[in-house]
């Protein structure tokens, strides 16, 4: 979760809504992810997105069966379709987003918790500054 920390730190920087995401197989990363919406100018470059791309371009497979997605966000519904399609078997995410409903339907296991303060803080840090 450290490293996805990391990565949303970028996308912070960057101006972008502060999430980072990474895919692991066998405790090695082989995708990462910040948001990029605004720098891609694409509504679908989500931190999840790019980097179930990038593990599935590492593996030269449309299956991420026996990886972990850590997100330092509870992801979307668009990011949760991805992830199905995907077949992640799990996913950990730091901070649950408590602007919609519960997101996660009952399609793969989930762990929540992990650095949660650090990122709850990084995306309201994000926005405070966005309202002034």
């Amino acid at each position: 979760m450290k490293e996805a920390l990391k990565l949303a730190q970028l996308a912070f920087s960057e101006d972008e809504v502060p999430v980072g995401a990474i895919v692991v197989l066998e405790d090695k990363i082989i995708g990462k992810g910040y948001n990029q919406v605004e720098k891609l100018n694409d509504p679908t470059a989500h931190a999840e997105i790019l980097a179930i791309t990038a593990a599935c371009n590492f593996l030269g497979s449309k299956y991420l069966d026996k990886c972990t997605l850590y997100v330092t966000l509870e992801p979307c519904m668009m990011c949760v379709g991805a992830i199905r399609e995907a077949q992640i078997n799990k996913v950990v995410f730091a901070a649950q987003d408590t602007t919609h409903k519960k997101q996660q339907p009952n399609l793969f296991e989930t762990e929540s918790g992990i650095l949660e303060e650090e990122s709850a803080n990084l995306i309201k840090t994000f926005f405070k500054k966005k309202r002034i």
